[in-house]
C-alpha cells in the first residue's frame, strides 16, 4: 500500500513510503535535510513499521517540538490505524 503524508511543523513537505505486510520500503521525503532523510530511508528499509514508529516517535529538531523522524512516526501510526 502506498502512503503519502503531509508533515506539519518541519522542513519536509511530503513523506511517501510503501507499507506491505507491516514492513516499510521505498521511503522518500520531499524537502528537509536531504542527506539525513535519505539515511533514515536506508535505516528503515524492510523494517517493521510499528517498531520504526516506536523508535522515532518524540524525536525533536531544534525547538520545533517535532522532527521529520517524528512526523514519519505519525504517518506510520495513521497508516497502521
Amino acid at each position: 500500500m502506498h502512503i503519502t503524508y503531509s508533515p506539519k511543523g518541519v522542513c519536509a513537505v511530503q513523506i511517501d513510503f510503501e507499507l506491505e505486510d507491516g514492513k516499510i520500503s521505498d521511503l522518500k521525503f520531499l524537502g528537509g535535510c536531504n542527506g539525513n532523510l535519505k539515511a533514515i530511508g536506508k535505516l528503515v528499509e524492510g523494517k517493521d513499521a510499528k517498531e520504526v514508529a516506536d523508535i522515532l516517535r518524540g524525536n525533536q529538531c531544534g525547538g520545533k517540538g517535532t522532527s521529520c523522524a517524528d512526523q514519519l512516526s505519525k504517518a506510520i501510526d495513521e497508516a497502521l490505524a
